[in-house]
């Protein structure tokens, strides 16, 4: 049995965790939920032995035990699986699984012995992928496959994986569920954190909740109702999870983007409009070609043919940056790799697209007018930093999201595209961001939302466009913006 007892961690100025116990029996699947910030990562951390403990001890079988590292911990059968993976693009399946601990024979590498080793892990769960094809020609859920291989030929007794189902689609996330389930058979135990409450609910046995560093409580999950954890979660009550429904018919605003003609590279041909205040959503199965439509219209994709009109006027953007001079913002899915400068701080984040327009009377940028419009925009998101100068990459995930929405909108962006915006943010998070573009939408910016959640697409939209085989199938208003009928249209099914 693995236990956390009385854990805290405190950095300069702050307590992370304060006195945090947790326990994981041998087969036990454990969650661990909790608001961005609530302290989840940095206790997985502790027993990863990446940070040192402040007080508080881990015991394996009652006995004391301090990792000092990663490979430390390992060798103790507690693997990590965090959100950014470890492997190494370059290198093949088997090649990542034993990376550093190849095996030899006279000093030669004894690749047949580790092809066998890997294959029959795989085997184990019930996982068939190709082993001998470089990492990256895999999908991310193939490749989250090898990083539990990569466990599991060592002998893992205790597994935690952090977020594992983010960026997949809800089939490969159904087959890690599965794969887990296998694990449980074989008597490993597994933290298991996640925000898809509805898969935490699936998967665990128990499930614990941290509150700002602080622990609530373990509860089992046959005893506790959704609602509940979420009110553990943020300390009250969410009596909606979207804001009101707004009822009047926006499509007689005046048009925003006037889409007469857009042909892809596979000669698929749509047409549409977004009116002024309008939140549309986009909705369809991965790779239906919801992203590739939206990014070609700011420049991002590849297209065959493109008549576009902005307010009336011709546009043929070849940019994202082209796009953005004219009012049109793109928020990537990706907001660590494609839209947050994660070393600096929120101040340079929200003011870098801005710069022109904060120049002072020697055509310098003006220190004093970034400070200004940052605090404005941290004031006006209610953006949870101690500091404008805070590093970025140190905020919550809602957080981030919120920085460069306050990027786009200093820039005055008229059309917002959102792709994934709530992806890897907590429940209550969540609603502040819906919150954020329906006020967005009530100022009169067009919304654009791309999403695989049905239930915010539905919760969220004034109307919605459903995508199957990169053509829009339907476009929905009233009632009939339902999680079924979207389905329908997703899958063929009218």
């Amino acid at each position: 049995m693995l236990e956390m007892k009385n854990i805290t961690k405190c950095f300069p100025g702050v307590t992370a965790l304060s006195n945090v116990s947790l326990t994981l029996k041998p087969g036990e699947i454990h969650a661990i939920v909790g608001e961005n910030g609530a302290g989840k990562s940095t206790l997985m951390k502790v027993l990863n032995g990446v940070y040192k403990a402040s007080e508080g001890n881990i015991l394996i079988d009652g006995k004391i035990v301090t990792p000092q590292g990663t490979r430390d911990a390992q060798k103790l059968g507690i693997n990590i699986i965090f959100q950014e993976f470890s492997l190494i693009p370059y290198l093949n399946a088997v090649e990542n699984i034993f990376l550093g601990r190849e095996m030899t024979i006279g000093g030669i590498l004894n690749k047949r012995k580790m092809q066998e080793i890997a294959q029959q892990t795989l085997n184990n769960i019930n996982v068939s992928i190709p082993l001998n094809v470089p990492i990256t020609h895999l999908s991310v859920a193939e490749q989250q496959f090898v990083e539990i291989a990569k466990a599991l030929a060592f002998d893992c007794k205790y597994l935690v994986l952090d977020e594992p189902t983010a960026t997949l689609t809800p089939t490969e996330a159904g087959k890690l569920l599965s794969v887990m389930r296998k694990l449980k058979e074989k008597n490993i135990g597994c933290f298991y954190i996640s925000h898809h409450l509805e898969e935490v609910f699936e998967i665990s046995d128990c499930i614990s909740c941290l509150r700002d560093g602080e622990y609530i409580g373990t509860f089992p999950t046959a005893n506790i109702s959704e609602d509940e954890i979420i009110t553990h979660m943020v300390g009250r009550s969410l009596e909606h999870s979207y804001p009101p429904k707004r009822t009047q018919d926006l499509t007689q605003n005046p048009i925003a983007l006037d889409v007469k003609k857009l042909i892809d590279i596979n000669g698929n041909e749509n047409s549409f409009k977004f009116h002024i205040g309008e939140i549309v959503g986009i909705a369809g199965l991965v790779g239906s070609g919801r992203t590739e439509m939206c990014k070609a219209i700011v420049g991002a994709y590849p297209y065959k043919y493109k008549d576009v009109y902005l307010d009336g006027e011709l546009i043929n953007f070849t940019h994202p940056a082209e796009a953005l001079a004219q009012g049109v913002g793109y928020l990537s899915e990706d907001r660590k790799k494609h839209g947050l400068f994660l070393n600096s701080s929120v101040k340079d984040n929200i003011t870098i697209s801005s710069l022109k327009s904060l120049l002072n009377k020697s055509y310098f940028v003006s220190r004093k007018k970034m400070e200004e419009k940052s605090l404005e925009y941290v004031k006006q998101l209610s953006i949870k930093t101690p500091s404008i100068n805070k590093i970025v990459s140190e905020l919550s995930g809602g957080n981030q999201q919120k920085v460069i929405i306050a990027r786009w909108l200093l820039t005055r962006s008229r059309l917002l595209f959102f792709d994934e915006p709530t992806r890897g943010i907590d429940v209550g998070a969540k609603l502040e961001i819906y919150n954020t573009i329906q006020t967005l939408a009530n100022s009169g910016i067009s919304v654009v939302v791309i999403s695989s959640d049905l239930p915010e697409i539905v919760g969220i939209s004034d109307r919605v466009f459903v995508m199957r085989e990169g053509k829009i199938t339907a476009n929905l208003v009233g009632d009939d913006i339902n999680p079924e009928t979207i389905m329908q249209y997703s899958t063929g099914g009218k």
